[in-house]
């Protein structure tokens, strides 16, 4: 399976000669060995694997959750007046639970 990447906006470089002995492909080269950025090749590919695709995947804007910003405020009140209290017993309880998730562990 083949990952197209798109240009992201940025300009496209330019193309040398499909003739290997052209001096176009001579002069692209040397532009591109002089400004230190390599030349790019007609058959480079880009193979992501399965976990580069999830997290590829996982950063689309689309799949993020709406932020509550009251919330957000609420607890940044909370911070700065020196009321926002810390369960540590639930926080050691949630960090325990990822951990055996990450480790296999977890049945849940």
């Amino acid at each position: 399976m083949n990952t197209t990447i798109s240009n992201n906006g940025l300009p496209k470089l330019p193309q040398a000669a499909s003739q290997p002995g052209s001096s176009a492909t001579a002069e692209s080269s040397a532009t591109a060995a002089g400004s230190g950025a390599p030349a790019a090749k007609a058959d480079d590919q880009l193979k992501l694997t399965d976990s580069a695709k999830a997290l590829q995947q996982a950063a689309r804007a689309d799949n993020t959750t709406p932020i509550d910003s009251q919330r957000v405020e609420r607890v940044r009140q909370a911070l700065a007046n020196g009321s926002y209290k810390i369960d540590a017993g639930r926080v050691a309880d949630r960090m325990i639970s990822m951990e055996r998730q990450l480790g296999g562990t977890d049945k849940a």
